[in-house]
Parts: C-alpha cells; sequence; structure tokens
C-alpha cells in the first residue's frame, strides 16, 4: 500500500510540474470573424438576437473559442507539452478522455472582421480524483483571447483522463410506459450534467413531461434553459410543456468509435443523432429512434417518447416516421 502511495506521489508531482506551461503561443484563427459562422451558429442555437445580425452585427459571446479551433486539419502553433502530459497519464493507465466544463469571460465584443490570436496554458492538474466513470485527473487549460491585439476573453477547458471503473451490471429490459426501454445486455450512459439552471427540466422529463422555457416579460420560448432571457434579459420565466411533434431540423449518423449505451440494440451499431425543431419552434438535440440510420433524413417527421436508459435515467427521444 505505502509504495502504491508513493508511485502514486511521485506522479502527481511529475503531472504538477506542467502546470503553467505554454500549450499553445501566438495561435492564430483559422478565419476571420465572420457574418455566415455567426448565421451559422445562431440558426443552429435558435438564436434570434438582433445583435447578430444587420449592420453593425456582433458575434454571441458564446463564440469565443469557436474562432480559435483548429478543424480536422487541426493547429500547427501548438506546443508538445500538452500532449507531453497527455502521453504520461496515457502510460500510467489514465487513458479515457471525458471533457467536463468550461469557464469563459468576455472582455470585448468580436465584430466581423476581426482577426483572432490566443495563447494557451496548462493552468492546473488536480489531485488524483474518484468519480463515476473512474479514477483520474482533471487537467485545465486556460486560453488568452485577443481581436485585433486587444484581450477579448478567457476560455478555460477542463478535462478528465481516467482509467474506467469497472462495469456496473448490464440491467434487462424495462418497460417505460411509451414503448421503449433498456435492451437486454445494454451499457449505461454517461450522466446528464444536472445544475440549478436545468434541474426543472430534467424533473419534467422523469415525469415524461418536456417543458420549454418561456418569458414572462416578452412571451419568448428558449430552449436549452437559461437563467434569462436571449431576447429582452428578463430573468422571469415559466414553462410550457411541448407537445411532442416535431421535424429533424439537421443530423448525422455517429459510426465510430461505437457506444452500445447509444444503439438501439444495444450492440454499438451506428446511432442517428438530430437537431429536432419542435413544433413550438425552439430546437433540441436528441436521438432518433425506431427509423434505419440511413433513412433519417432533414424534414423527417417525428414524436417524442421517453426512453428509460436504466434504472436512474429517462431521456428524451424521437421515433421517427419513414413516411
Amino acid at each position: 500500500m505505502r509504495a502504491g502511495q508513493g508511485v502514486l506521489d511521485e506522479l502527481y508531482e511529475r503531472l504538477r510540474a506542467y502546470e503553467g506551461r505554454v500549450a499553445a503561443t501566438a495561435g492564430v484563427g483559422k478565419d476571420l470573424v465572420n457574418e455566415a459562422m455567426i448565421r451559422h451558429w445562431c440558426e443552429a442555437m435558435g438564436d434570434t438576437h438582433p445583435a447578430y445580425s444587420g449592420p453593425g452585427a456582433v458575434a454571441p459571446p458564446a463564440m469565443l473559442q469557436a474562432w480559435t479551433m483548429g478543424g480536422l486539419s487541426g493547429h500547427t502553433d501548438r506546443s508538445g507539452a500538452y500532449d507531453e502530459l497527455s502521453g504520461l497519464l496515457d502510460e500510467a493507465g489514465y487513458t479515457s478522455v471525458v471533457a467536463t466544463d468550461c469557464e469563459q469571460e468576455y472582455l470585448r465584443p468580436l465584430r466581423p472582421g476581426d482577426r483572432i490570436t490566443f495563447d494557451a496554458v496548462i493552468e492546473a492538474v488536480s489531485e488524483r480524483k474518484t468519480t463515476k466513470l473512474g479514477t483520474g485527473y482533471f487537467v485545465t487549460t486556460r486560453m488568452d483571447v485577443r481581436a485585433q491585439g486587444e484581450p477579448a476573453g478567457t476560455h478555460r477547458f477542463r478535462i478528465l483522463k481516467y482509467a474506467p471503473a469497472n462495469p456496473k451490471p448490464k440491467p434487462k429490459r424495462e418497460g417505460t410506459g411509451a414503448g421503449t426501454g433498456v435492451a437486454k445486455g445494454a451499457t449505461l450512459r454517461s450522466r446528464p450534467v444536472v445544475n440549478r439552471d436545468n434541474a426543472g427540466f430534467w424533473e419534467g422529463v422523469a415525469a415524461h413531461r418536456l417543458l420549454i422555457q418561456r418569458c414572462t416579460a416578452c412571451g419568448s420560448l428558449r430552449f436549452p434553459w437559461l437563467p434569462g432571457c436571449n431576447v429582452c434579459g428578463s430573468p422571469a420565466w415559466d414553462t410550457v410543456e411541448a407537445s411532442g411533434e416535431g421535424t429533424v431540423f439537421s443530423h448525422v449518423v455517429m459510426h465510430h468509435p461505437p457506444f452500445p449505451a447509444f444503439s438501439e440494440n444495444g450492440e454499438g451499431g451506428p446511432y442517428a443523432v438530430a437537431l429536432i425543431e419542435l413544433a413550438e419552434g425552439v430546437r433540441m438535440v436528441s436521438n432518433v429512434i425506431g427509423v434505419p440510420c440511413d433513412k433519417v433524413g432533414v424534414g423527417m417527421p417525428v414524436r417524442l417518447e421517453f426512453l428509460r436508459a436504466d434504472p436512474e435515467l429517462v431521456l428524451p427521444v424521437f421515433r421517427g416516421s419513414e413516411g
């Protein structure tokens, strides 16, 4: 036991040595801030705020990280320190990774034509933590973003590098009252993040109700749940229950890596992830079930169902209709 603890202490000291090391220097965004990307973002998010279109438009603040991303071709200005840290954790058996959260601070609006530059640093490595997913270390990276050389914001991104815990016994099929359930031999899904802003949504789902926030000041509907209205800024709201009718606005079919918990047959086959436009006008991301993945298409009518993914988790999904 003492020897094992000594190995862990030594590993943690090696990991901490990476705190403060540079992950990227003088990185440059691949595109100028531009109206097309702003429009695509707002359409996908269902954000119709007038500040993001027309003369004098600015980019939504939450797009801060989007302008720094390297895309499939990656960045050529990243340092090797982050890869070294990740490799050290891999060698120690912490081979799995999951993004846990991010924090952003906005210092100035981003406008079309702005050239984005950034620096990034490995800000912190936590002590070894035990979570439901497994045991590992949280790694936080801080990115300082500039626009036209002026400070524009800070983006902190945190991941967990972990060794997966032993899987729980596989649940048996359990009815949901909606014709769906846990497939025999299915693995468990990861837990959704529930916080004070969205707890009411998940309470509604557990009761087989899909609730949409409604601003009581201007009447605007919004999804996902937010602490304030993105149209008028009012913090006052109530809810309306969705009818359950909708259409596929856009979608992707996930093939790799296989996740048995997400496939209908529990064997890890492809599954459809779609942006569903509800009859009420808001959009949400969910799975489309009941039809082959290659039959899912834009405009397909879907109907809400509630999937008991495991004994402790109910999720809203949508059953497609090939007709």
